[in-house]
């Protein structure tokens, strides 16, 4: 993906970590050829400017992913972005355990360039059966071109990469490995030393380590960055002058000279990136998965993909056309659950836009998501498989519920709450997806019984509704909270306790009663036919409420906001898919949110919506209240949504489902295939020397495991001529057209 032509404040979508010297990734390098003991190595002398520059993120809108199926022991996932090896996550997919590894490319005389600078990087999937990704980077002056394939090993905590370096006009050239450490959630806390031509790095819990081969580093330092960081040196005098070790923790970066030279001789090797608690354990990592080689854990890992692939359902017929963009949805699903605590699925696998600026602690879009997970769960049970889904429950159930039933807004994989908001609609959907599994016995029901009185007690009301910003009475979480409460009502019955059943049954009748009083209004300003409202902050849907609305947004008139996520309401079960306020709704959709790009339809996820890139594309960051500084773009996964809406309308409106599938495939990025949060408006931004192409990916967290499901969910109705997550005891509880008993 060539990423050279964004706007300054965007360069290369790295503005800041330019602007403080580039530094690379976290980690720590190994050479290979049987590990030396790293402890007996003659220390360098400790590298001055501690502890410093601060950490930035790294982008989160990622170019490759992977990770090696099934294997448990091999706890690591890679991620690449703007020509580079961005973070690896290990032992944990919620843990980066690194920053950026790149290489730096000198004549020793008059220029050093760095790969996420000065080349430009093209990515290609190598397998479309396999999460195996290539980056092609060819250096902006036309000198060098560097070709990196990567793989995990199946086998253990390393990440292989295969490099070819040529000389594009016969000239030799240095070539360096630029690695920023950024061992955990916190970047400045790490250590770094040489030993024995190896690079290690610490944080005292996580440890890193790469190994080469073509003769080792030749020449090593772990310095501070932006103060005595090895690119640091090089870019002022294009040599390596200085050698140290980073002996205080701080933001650790550190460099190796490689055997490269990008003639005969010098144009192969092999990098591997080992990680463990001890140094000792991440340089054994790094030297057995160079021992293995490349190819042959290349061939282990594709291998390992293929066979979870043809385990599971065929690809549906309406996705035959986009066969690739299926399977990589179906891949990127599977990849985003962890290994060493299975079932937790994280969203994305990556910070986005200032996320890790203000948050560096936190792990934000690497993190587990109730509602998310939902999406991932009834995914996986359409692909077929099942055993995923049913882990995913089991997470839920043992990791992420409270003891009083409810579920965190987002958390770290072991269950630690990352925000600290509540969302009704994540303590409801984990009893749906147990109702479709049909986890009815009694260990489940003591579960579901936590949640669906916890949305008895505390419901419909919600402090935030599912775009995380709002509270009130929303008709999506009211959705997810009666489709909650119904499933319970039968799952309760089936244990016996039929006086809990009534209950349920009747709050669920209750609320689906005053749906129309609280979020259907009869006085807005937009039609003069009832209309759903995004949220309403009093339940009164036609009071003129003023409600502040998030990143930016304005103080407005509650009657003036809209989202396509009602529409939870029809695929649920719980409201006709022609009735008159959805339709009359849906026009007011269209013609406030929608917009048309030669990919297809897309939609805002709401009035005024400020979450996304500033008007001139450079990157989203909190805003005061209505500044209007910056501005949401269409979510793909909405078109997912409303394919799925049509399905359940039947008649004409199904025929359009295909052209709403074929969307989402025509918006993934053409050469990782990736899924995004959001893609451009019909009015992108324009900067001399760029292009943002409506319909195309923004900046946003890509991939989106939300929406890939989304996109394998609408083929598999398409397919089935019906929403494939429907409870049909929902439906048939309120006699819509889904019931299917």
């Amino acid at each position: 993906m060539i990423r050279s032509d964004v706007p300054d404040g965007r360069q290369r979508r790295v503005p800041a970590r330019a602007a403080l010297g580039g530094a690379a990734v976290a980690g720590v390098l190994v050479l290979g050829g049987g590990m030396v003991g790293v402890a007996a190595a003659q220390a360098a002398p400790p590298a001055p400017g501690y502890p410093g520059a601060a950490a930035t993120w790294a982008p989160g809108d990622k170019d490759g992913f992977g990770t090696a199926i099934g294997a448990l022991d091999s706890t690591v996932w890679y991620t690449l972005e703007d020509g580079a090896l961005s973070e690896v996550f290990a032992p944990r997919i919620d843990t980066q355990s690194s920053r950026d590894t790149q290489f730096v490319v000198t004549d020793g005389t008059t220029f050093a360039d760095r790969e996420d600078e000065d080349t430009d990087s093209v990515v290609e999937l190598v397998d479309p059966r396999a999460l195996v990704y290539r980056q092609v980077n060819t250096a902006a002056s036309g000198r060098y071109r560097i070709t990196k394939t990567y793989t995990t090993d199946p086998d253990r905590p390393a990440v292989l990469v295969d490099v070819r370096f040529e000389s594009l006009d016969g000239q030799p050239y240095q070539v360096y490995v630029l690695h920023d450490v950024g061992l955990g959630l916190n970047a400045n806390d790490d250590t770094g030393r040489s030993a024995d031509g190896r690079l290690l790095a610490t944080d005292g819990s996580l440890s890193s380590a790469v190994t080469a081969t073509g003769g080792g580093l030749t020449a090593t330092s772990s310095g501070y960055l932006a103060r005595s960081d090895g690119w640091t040196d090089l870019r002022e005098d294009f040599v390596l002058d200085d050698a140290w070790d980073a002996t205080t923790p701080g933001n650790v970066v550190q460099i190796g000279r490689t055997g490269l030279t990008g003639l005969d001789g010098g144009q192969q090797l092999t990098l591997s990136l080992g990680f463990g608690t001890t140094e000792d354990d991440a340089a054994q990592a790094a030297d057995q998965a160079l021992d293995r080689g490349f190819d042959s854990a290349l061939q282990a890992y594709t291998e390992g993909w293929h066979a979870y692939l043809d385990g599971l359902a065929p690809v549906p017929a309406s996705a035959a056309q986009w066969r690739a963009e299926y399977q990589v949805s179906a891949m990127v699903i599977a990849a985003s659950e962890d290994k060493t605590v299975r079932g937790g699925f994280v969203a994305s696998p990556g910070r986005p836009w200032a996320w890790a600026n203000e948050l560096q602690h936190l792990p934000v879009y690497h993190a587990v998501w109730s509602r998310d997970l939902y999406q991932h769960a009834t995914a996986l049970i359409a692909m077929g498989d099942v055993a995923a889904a049913e882990r995913a429950l089991d997470h839920l159930w043992t990791v992420q519920q409270r003891p009083d039933g409810s579920f965190p807004q987002n958390a770290r994989l072991d269950g630690e709450p990352v925000f600290g908001g509540l969302q009704m609609d994540e303590v409801a959907l984990p009893i749906v997806l147990a109702w479709q599994l049909g986890r009815t016995g009694p260990a489940d029901w003591e579960r579901v019984r936590l949640s669906a009185d916890f949305l008895v007690a505390e419901g419909p009301a919600t402090e935030q509704e599912r775009w995380e910003n709002l509270g009130g009475w929303s008709p999506n979480t009211i959705a997810a909270e009666i489709a909650g409460l119904v499933t319970a009502a039968d799952i309760a019955r089936a244990n016996g306790d039929g006086a809990r059943a009534d209950t349920y049954l009747a709050t669920a009748d209750q609320w689906r009663a005053g749906l129309a009083e609280w979020t259907v209004t009869t006085t807005g300003p937009l039609s003069a036919e009832p209309y759903y409202l995004r949220i309403t902050a009093d339940g009164d849907a036609d009071a003129g409420t003023q409600i502040q609305i998030a990143d930016g947004g304005p103080l407005v008139d509650q009657r003036e906001v809209l989202d396509p996520s009602f529409l939870d309401l029809v695929r649920l079960g719980i409201v006709p898919a022609d009735d008159p306020v959805v339709t009359t709704t849906l026009r007011l959709v269209d013609e406030q949110l929608g917009y048309d790009t030669l990919n297809g339809r897309f939609w805002h996820r709401a009035s005024f919506d400020g979450y996304g890139e500033r008007p001139d594309g450079t990157q989203w960051e909190p805003v005061d209240p209505g500044s209007r500084e910056t501005i949401g773009r269409g979510w793909p996964l909405l078109t997912g949504e409303r394919g799925e809406y049509e399905v359940a309308l039947g008649g004409e409106a199904a025929e359009s489902t295909q052209e709403r599938l074929d969307t989402m495939a025509r918006s993934a990025d053409d050469e990782s295939l990736f899924l995004a949060e959001q893609v451009w408006d019909d009015q992108p931004p324009s900067a001399e020397g760029t292009e943002f192409v409506p319909g195309e990916p923004t900046f946003s967290a890509t991939p989106l495991s939300w929406t890939h499901a989304g996109f394998v969910r609408l083929a598999h109705a398409i397919d089935a001529g019906r929403p494939i997550d429907t409870p049909s005891v929902v439906a048939c509880h309120f006699g819509t057209s889904l019931c299917q008993g």
